[in-house]
């Protein structure tokens, strides 16, 4: 075709781009735009901040991305407006044939799709879209009756069954660099502060943006990766990838981290092969969204929709920000509020203490993360939190609770995780600081920290929330009348 328009979303890189590639393997000038979707956008300034990690994240990949297409003669066409209309205006004023993106199977994307493609279809136009933010999609691996997987073990084994060479291999961008066409009038990029975002701390935190920021922590990773099943537990070590960010926006290439696994995993590293199985939970999360679209809002399992949640707002704001009085939520929840992210982990250990411990419906807790996390992904966060709650596909049994303090002493054992981010704490030895509630009053002063005064007593009795759950969650056994 004579031309096309590649629509950067959530795949914000040049390198092995499926939608790219194919635009510019079939037009010979393919336009670039991307659009800051204000049905997004607005509703987040309509939540009332305008100090949002990924907003700015976004914006700086973009810019990015653009000065990597400027440097090749090319550059993004930049709209700040509704996608959903914006998208068929400027294929319009391009005179393209053809929209191309990747797929994006978030409910609110889905339904701005078909609205894109029914608009372009009335113009005579076609949209094309591609696998690419996954290794495995939709209904690419089923059970042996052709039915989506529900349990993730299973899962995994026919996801490894079917992964060969050919469905990591890069789409190489230089063999049809040439169509790259330029805007046909200068777009320069808006500011942040021009799509109503102000600066946060995200430099201030050492995460860099696009391609030039996923690119080195990949490259560190694989330096690390054959001890990652020893060290992903631990919050105080450097054992996680932090590429989540980058993976969320595209910055980096799924098949090039799954190559890279899977090519370790095969040469026998440990490491490698867990690291591989957290990418393959992934893609199963993002599988049950597809085949159940109806666990954005409601239990995978119906029978965990008759548990009658408390409504308890100050146990909830206490959760929030971190004043629950137990050491390691507390801090946990001190690293999502101050940097955006927080270690794999303690997401499980909040998430268990606030709908079991505190009673709590999991779908608000879900709801915060998505403020908060920059890595936030709908299908993922979806999944841990009904893997949390046991409301969801191949959850934890309900009966089984994370003890806050037995999981701090485990996984956090000289309290270094905790005494980062609850620095007054740090007067309390390793024994002590895990339950500093139980420290005598005399030390508790010597260690410069007073509980009750200068940090909070717990908000809940551990032993007495557990049982309040069990009889809680004892609906779920009963049959609806």
């Amino acid at each position: 075709m004579d031309s096309a328009l590649i629509w950067f979303r959530r795949d914000l890189r040049l390198a092995d781009h499926a939608a790219l590639y194919h635009a510019l393997k079939n037009s010979r000038r393919v336009f670039c735009a991307f659009v800051f979707d204000r049905a997004i956008l607005d509703l987040l300034l309509a939540e009332g901040s305008n100090a949002d990690r990924r907003v700015e994240f976004i914006h700086g990949a973009v810019t990015e991305l653009d000065a990597a297409l400027r440097a090749r003669g090319s550059g993004l066409i930049v709209r700040h407006a509704p996608a959903a209309d914006t998208i068929p205006q400027l294929a319009a004023e391009l005179g393209v044939a053809a929209v191309f993106a990747n797929h994006d199977d978030d409910p609110y994307a889905l339904e701005r799709d078909a609205r894109v493609a029914a608009r372009l279809a009335a113009d005579g136009r076609h949209w094309q879209s591609f696998k690419d933010h996954v290794v495995f999609e939709r209904s690419e691996v089923l059970t042996a009756g052709g039915t989506p997987f529900s349990v993730f073990t299973p899962y995994k084994n026919a996801w490894l069954k079917k992964l060969t060479p050919f469905y990591l291999s890069a789409y190489p961008l230089e063999r049809y660099a040439a169509s790259l066409a330029a805007p046909p009038a200068p777009t320069p990029l808006p500011r942040l502060e021009e799509i109503g975002f102000a600066p946060t701390n995200l430099r201030t935190l050492g995460i860099v943006p696009g391609e030039v920021g996923g690119a080195p922590l990949f490259a560190d990773f694989l330096t690390r990766i054959d001890g990652y099943a020893q060290a992903r537990d631990y919050p105080a070590v450097k054992g996680p990838s932090y590429l989540s960010v980058h993976l969320r926006f595209g910055t980096v290439s799924i098949r090039a981290l799954a190559r890279a696994a899977w090519e370790r995993a095969q040469a026998g590293s440990a490491g490698a092969a867990t690291w591989l199985s957290e990418l393959v939970w992934r893609d199963f999360y993002h599988q049950i969204l597809h085949h159940h679209p109806q666990v954005a809002e409601r239990a995978f399992r119906p029978a965990y929709d008759r548990i009658v949640w408390d409504d308890d707002p100050a146990l909830f704001t206490a959760w929030c920000e971190g004043r629950t009085g137990y050491p390691l939520v507390d801090a946990a929840m001190a690293q999502l509020n101050q940097t955006g992210y927080m270690h794999n982990r303690l997401r499980m250990v909040v998430a268990s203490f606030l709908t079991k411990d505190l009673g709590i419906d999991w779908r608000r807790g879900e709801r915060y993360f998505a403020r908060a996390l920059i890595d936030f992904d709908l299908a993922a966060n979806n999944g841990g939190w009904q893997w949390a709650a046991s409301s969801g596909c191949d959850a934890q049994p309900y009966f089984r609770i994370f003890n806050p303090v037995a999981q701090s002493q485990k996984f956090d054992p000289e309290g270094k995780f905790i005494k980062r981010y609850l620095p007054q704490l740090a007067g309390f030895t390793a024994d002590e600081i895990h339950a500093p509630w139980e420290v005598p009053p005399l030390r508790q002063r010597a260690a410069g920290c007073v509980v009750g005064s200068d940090y909070p007593s717990p908000i809940i009795d551990h032993a007495q929330a557990r049982a309040r759950t069990l009889a809680r969650y004892a609906v779920v056994k009963e049959k609806p009348e």
